[in-house]
């Protein structure tokens, strides 16, 4: 079985400017998600010199990492489609889906998902909706654009700040909601969705929620929350498959899902080392359908950087 794993960032599909944080996370997912998928008896890693599509047509299956901003994601998973290949993730309406977070949101109320309320930028009214707030993109990814607003004074200077930093997409507002940044990874197939070790995210402290990295395991009580939150947040959610993160918040008040990630996170550098099986290797078999039984941890903690 030949499987291409094609890193967006690192092949140089965002150009030469690429903040060297980003290059180094890409460059350590495909490094470890590569080194693994190489240790599984009959699979070939595709690493050769040809095209992504030309190796997407010829293998059996393409792990596309990229940014969802843009439409990266989405276009490359449906480029794969489009020449035959076949996704060892999700499909490109699930991401596309999915990367809209006022679009998630609406899906997640409906259901009675509990989220911060979502909306665009221009609905923010202090009068109704009391600080703090959170700003973000409307289809952005790590914590770009993304800044916390702790009082009306600063609101149109944060605002004018995150559109320079965005300055062709849409904008949202959420309240902030205090408590602990988690993340949970499920394996996601068409006979089971299992979830792995959740995991804590550190953000940075100065009013941009920066990722830094994270530490795992959660304790007990917390990870049962975590978990719960997760599988709700990707409930009726189709075309979601292989490796997909849910960012959540444990907080003082209750559980809030965040957003979803329909690909490979960073989180994987941190689960690798505390899993006792491979999980490139239950990822492939649980988008092959097979029934799969949930991996076993290692005792201890392991924290990992964002790069």
């Amino acid at each position: 079985m030949k499987i291409q794993i094609y890193e967006h960032i690192t092949a140089g599909g965002l150009g030469d400017d690429v903040p060297a944080s980003l290059r180094r996370e890409g460059d350590a997912m495909l490094t470890a998600i590569s080194a693994d998928f190489q240790s599984v008896p009959g699979v070939e890693v595709e690493m050769g010199p040809d095209p992504f599509l030309t190796k997407a047509a010829r293998c059996d299956w393409t792990l596309v990492i990229a940014p969802e901003f843009d439409g990266h994601l989405r276009d490359l998973s449906q480029a794969v489609l489009d020449v035959g290949g076949h996704l060892l993730g999700s499909m490109p309406s699930a991401i596309e889906g999915t990367g809209d977070k006022l679009a998630t949101a609406n899906v997640w109320r409906k259901r009675g998902v509990r989220h911060p309320r979502t909306e665009p930028i221009d609905a923010l009214d202090p009068v109704r909706f009391p600080p703090p707030w959170v700003v973000k993109p409307r289809d952005g990814a790590g914590s770009q654009a993304t800044f916390l607003i702790r009082n009306p004074t600063e609101r149109e200077a944060t605002i004018a700040a995150a559109r320079r930093e965005w300055p062709h997409g849409d904008l949202l507002w959420q309240p902030y909601v205090e408590g602990q940044a988690a993340s949970v990874v499920l394996l996601m197939g068409p006979q089971q969705t299992i979830p792995l070790l959740p995991a804590r995210q550190h953000l940075s402290n100065d009013g941009r929620f920066r990722y830094e990295g994270g530490s795992m395991p959660l304790p007990k009580p917390c990870a049962g929350r975590a978990v719960r939150v997760a599988l709700e947040a990707v409930k009726g959610i189709e075309g979601l498959h292989g490796y997909v993160g849910v960012d959540l918040i444990l907080g003082h008040d209750g559980d809030f899902a965040i957003e979803i990630n329909p690909r490979l996170t960073t989180s994987y550098l941190g689960l690798r080392q505390l899993c006792r099986q491979n999980i490139a290797e239950l990822m492939l078999r649980c988008v092959l359908g097979e029934a799969i039984e949930p991996p076993t941890w290692f005792e201890g903690e392991v924290r990992f950087r964002a790069d």
